[in-house]
């Protein structure tokens, strides 16, 4: 991160005077984006900050600079990385790649058997995701349970996800599965091993060969060409919601293709 004066840490119940200021700052951020995402209270931040679910970003003087909660679901299978905002007068510096490194860290120290998963529109927010090992899939990939997208009701899509069941909206869903990425360490960790036995040239270096992900996304490295198809799933997804369900053969060709390209 540039700014040194900037320390992120795990939030306190020390921390809940800053509830307002920061489900303020989530709502006009919202509202300036245009999309939305689920409205919290500050009584439901303050909530975390006494769980030692969230993490806080503040100046050392103690101004607030940023915030990012965790939410469990299904029994605590599944966690989502929830509200991530960064004071306006504080982004481009980093600062929210540093908070989701540590709530990253701090969902994988208190749910580490969990999918860790979210929703989001920003491009910048996939790219951080995306560094720290999510990868994007469909929404039938995350969890089932109702609360979950009953949060979705304050968002200003809500219409245009349950017009699609759920199945999709302009969100991006994107997941990180801890048993894949466990097996893809101890797949590079075979590779490495068989490496180091006596064989010849070639198959030395196919046995050194990066193991591909799992699900092959082919996220990494196509940010544009991802940004480009994000414009196309917005535009295809609000037509189709003016024209109430509306449809036919073109409306599902389009519909198949963007779910191809994940």
């Amino acid at each position: 991160m540039e700014n040194k004066d900037i320390i992120v840490r795990a939030a306190t119940a020390d921390d809940k005077h800053y509830a307002t200021t920061i489900t303020d700052e989530m709502e006009a951020s919202a509202k300036a984006r245009g999309t939305g995402i689920a409205k919290r209270s500050p009584e439901y931040v303050q909530l975390k900050m006494d769980e030692g679910k969230a993490v806080i970003a503040l100046t050392t003087s103690g101004e607030w600079v940023g915030f990012c909660y965790i939410e469990a679901w299904g029994h605590d299978k599944f966690v989502a990385n929830s509200g991530l905002i960064v004071n306006p007068a504080f982004r481009g510096h980093g600062v929210a790649k540093a908070i989701k490194e540590k709530i990253f860290e701090l969902s994988r120290t208190k749910y580490p058997d969990a999918k860790i998963f979210g929703l989001t529109t920003g491009l910048a927010v996939m790219k951080i995701n995306s560094d720290l090992g999510y990868e994007p899939v469909t929404y039938s990939e995350l969890t089932d349970d109702e609360e979950f997208w009953k949060g979705c009701r304050s968002c200003v899509n809500y219409d245009v996800l349950m017009s699609k069941n759920r199945k999709n909206c302009l969100c991006t869903a994107m997941l990180y599965d801890p048993v894949e990425k466990a097996k893809e360490i101890e797949e590079r960790a075979a590779k490495l091993l068989a490496a180091k036995q006596p064989q010849p040239a070639a198959a030395a270096a196919a046995a050194v060969a990066v193991v591909p992900a799992t699900r092959k996304r082919k996220f990494k490295g196509n940010f544009s060409l991802f940004e480009r198809w994000m414009r196309y799933k917005k535009y295809i997804l609000l037509k189709a919601a003016r024209k109430s369900g509306s449809g036919g053969a073109g409306a599902s060709r389009k519909r198949f293709f963007l779910f191809s390209w994940l």
